[in-house]
């Protein structure tokens, strides 16, 4: 006997019913709770606690790895094409971000500072010059320099192609 739409219908509709059923009647859990399978798994402390309600330990916070030169250069040269006609504080202010992400991948770096000299100079003059703001005002009367020390570091990095590939 061929089913009708409806039939069809409930006939297909029963099994996820029941799939979102189960789904729905297990215990409810909340953050941090452990659900019945962990909670059975986990050891009980001396104090009859389980490890995973213990509080982590107090660590400061992790600070992220350093980012690789070539990662830190395509940064940089991601701001070869701007320019400060359409957003200039922005622009600025990436292209001040990018030279001191690529200063401290250099610093990082596993060939060490001493491997990238100029350009690391090239940023510590940069950044004894605007003095530690990095305000806009600060970051547009010091252009030339801002701009000038990125494509200095540019020009070098690409006669240092070993570094950044």
């Amino acid at each position: 006997m061929p089913l009708s739409g409806r039939g069809l219908t409930a006939l297909l509709a029963a099994p996820l019913a029941a799939v979102l059923l189960v789904s729905c009647s297990s215990a409810e859990e909340r953050p941090g709770s452990p659900t019945p399978t962990t909670a059975a798994a986990a050891p009980l402390a001396d104090d009859g606690s389980r490890a995973e309600d213990a509080p982590a330990p107090e660590e400061g916070i992790p600070t992220p790895a350093p980012v690789q030169v070539r990662d830190a250069f395509a940064g940089l040269q991601a701001t070869l094409g701007g320019s400060c006609a359409s957003d200039c504080a922005y622009f600025l202010g990436r292209v001040h971000d990018e030279l001191d992400r690529l200063d401290a991948a250099m610093k990082a770096d596993p060939k060490g500072p001493g491997h990238f000299p100029e350009p690391i100079a090239w940023i510590e003059k940069l950044r004894t010059t605007l003095g530690g703001d990095r305000s806009f005002a600060n970051l547009k009367k010091h252009e030339t320099l801002l701009l000038g020390t990125r494509d200095r570091i540019n020009t070098w990095m690409q006669s240092h192609p070993d570094d950044y590939r």
